[in-house]
């Protein structure tokens, strides 16, 4: 006779069965019994608490962006669920893999405006792969296993699953659990068509201006040797979105840097000059592109990715093909002939690049050593001690694409980072997630003064568990990014974003986490081999100069490549 058990100890199974081995969550009223039964299987399933259910959604996310798995939250109902929202479409943007239960009450009061009661399923439809509302308990197995394969499948994203008390607290007989592996309308990983294979290999063996941009689905994939071997083999320039950091090494000489707004001079400008241009799991974000009309305007634009919606969304197409990057890169690299474009390669590193870059690295390295600090050296001194192999996160602002800038990513997996929603208050959380999933590797995370406070709780959860973070605050008093908007594009009219902040060190030092603050120049260097030094988590609360912008800069809207080296000196190559 089969084992009878309640349905939240047939949830808990069906995630050890999925491999679930680490959750992060808050217990409350609708979802207690869960919490009740997970109680017993502590030696299965490790549970983090975090101080809310915001840091549960993003902790998540930085442990599934690091380690590839699936992350798991478990909330209860209505405020509970609904401060997961903007960790849910973070992830949605970003295609991380989550799972996220929620409780609900009682089926018989659904509609009634009971007691923490809110329509889980109805707000998180249009930011999830998947949401679905279970109100029996003889469903619970086979939602748990369908949620788990949509959720880190395909194109990966969030997939809540809301469950009423009902289901939770009913009995159902436990069996073989089944994982799933078969939707009939859910194809995850397409059949890639030699047809199209052969037309961008085509493309690529005529090109004589072939240029990559790498993207997160390269890291999704697993497709970093392929992108490698194949930019080798062709001897084509990879730039990649800020999502694609770290899917080719630093130092790999066909790695031209970062494209998009605030990306690396070179390869924003010769995205205009290139005849092939292989967009490799992106989306072609506006940061990315700028003014779409003036977009590759002399390029033949290849796109590969697993969700053929991107096709022709932002970018119209000369082809495309539609699979997974890892399969389609090893089933393309047969057809594409030896190639070297030394003229074309070297022109990224022409005199004018080199120099306006000097203008840019300037800026991290002053000559002046009472002069303010900038952002830029700290996270060119924090980067240079952060050993072989560091974790980036960062938070959303300068911080981010200072310190995304000045890292150096030698092993795939290495940033961290709210992409597609840039959510203030990511980062914190996220670096938490990130040291679980990634116990052996140095995670430091950089975040400004304005969105360590969003989530500065989370010191809680370091605390608890001893999270052995490097915290690096970019502290200017500003909510930096906006201060530089303002000041570049709106008369220095610098309306809300002045901050009046604690002491953040003795925050730090209240939960246990030790801490220093560093106002000069002179002191930064030692600061930053103390913290490295710690074995715990550490607290640098940096105070940079409140004026410091993030330059190169592409403004919105326009062309890729017209180009801010600072506020008065602009760079638009001429016409040709």
């Amino acid at each position: 006779m089969a084992e009878k058990i309640t349905g939240a100890e047939a949830i808990i199974r069906s995630m050890i069965s999925e491999g679930v081995d680490l959750v992060f969550g808050y217990p409350g009223g609708a979802i207690i019994s869960v919490y009740d039964k997970l109680y017993d299987y502590t030696s299965s399933i490790t549970h983090i608490l975090t101080r809310h259910e915001q840091g549960a959604v993003h902790a998540a996310q930085g442990y599934a962006r690091v380690s590839g798995k699936t992350g798991v939250v478990i909330v209860t109902s209505g405020p509970g669920a609904t401060n997961v929202i903007t960790g849910i479409s973070d992830a949605l943007m970003d295609s991380t893999p989550l799972v996220v239960i929620t409780g609900q009450v009682s089926v018989d009061l659904l509609g009634t405006d009971a007691f923490q009661e809110t329509d889980v399923v109805g707000i998180t439809q249009p930011i999830t792969k998947w949401s679905y509302q279970i109100r029996k308990v003889e469903e619970i197995p086979a939602m748990v296993a369908k949620a788990f394969h949509i959720a880190n499948s395909g194109r990966p994203g969030p997939v809540v699953l809301d469950i009423a008390k009902e289901a939770q607290m009913g009995k159902i007989e436990w069996g073989e659990y089944h994982k799933c592996n078969y939707i009939r309308s859910y194809i995850p990983l397409p059949e890639i068509k030699h047809a199209d294979l052969q037309k961008v290999a085509d493309l690529i063996n005529s090109a004589e201006r072939p240029m990559i941009i790498s993207g997160h689905g390269v890291m999704i994939s697993g497709a970093e040797d392929a992108l490698q071997s194949l930019a080798e083999k062709a001897d084509i320039p990879v730039a990649t979105t800020l999502l694609g950091l770290s899917t080719i090494p630093t130092g790999h000489p066909l790695n031209k840097g970062l494209v998009g707004m605030h990306g690396n001079i070179a390869p924003n400008w010769k995205t205009n000059e290139a005849d092939v241009l292989i967009a490799i799991g992106m989306r072609f974000d506006d940061r990315v592109t700028g003014d779409k009309s003036h977009y590759a305007k002399n390029a033949k634009v290849v796109h590969i990715d697993i969700d053929s919606s991107e096709f022709d969304k932002n970018i119209k197409t000369t082809a495309t093909v539609h699979g997974d990057a890892k399969q389609v890169l090893e089933a393309l690299l047969p057809m594409i002939s030896e190639a070297k474009h030394r003229d074309w390669i070297k022109s990224f590193e022409k005199p004018e690049a080199t120099e306006y870059e000097a203008v840019i690295k300037k800026a991290s390295y002053p000559e002046d050593p009472e002069s303010p600090m900038r952002m830029g050296e700290v996270a060119r001194k924090v980067a240079e001690a952060a050993g072989k192999n560091p974790v980036l996160v960062t938070d959303v602002g300068q911080n981010q694409l200072l310190s995304a800038r000045y890292f150096r990513y030698n092993s795939p997996r290495s940033i961290i980072t709210s992409g597609g929603l840039g959510t203030m208050g990511f980062g914190l959380p996220a670096s938490i997630g990130a040291k679980l999933g990634a116990p052996d590797r140095q995670v430091c995370f950089f975040c400004g003064d304005g969105g360590f406070q969003m989530t500065i709780q989370e010191l809680g959860t370091i605390m608890q568990y001893g999270m052995a973070v490097k915290i690096i605050i970019l502290n200017n008093h500003f909510l930096g990014n906006v201060r530089q908007w303002q000041s570049l594009f709106f008369n220095n009219r610098f309306s809300q974003t002045q901050m009046l902040n604690p002491d953040f060190t003795e925050i730090a030092k209240a939960y246990g986490i030790p801490g220093e603050n560093v106002g000069s120049r002179r002191d930064l260097n030692g600061a930053i081999k103390r913290m490295m030094d710690y074995p715990g988590a550490y607290v640098l609360n940096v105070r940079v100069d409140e004026k410091d912008m993030v330059f190169p800069m592409t403004p919105n809207g326009s062309p890729v490549d017209f180009i801010m080296l600072d506020r008065n000196n602009i760079y638009k190559p001429e016409k040709s």
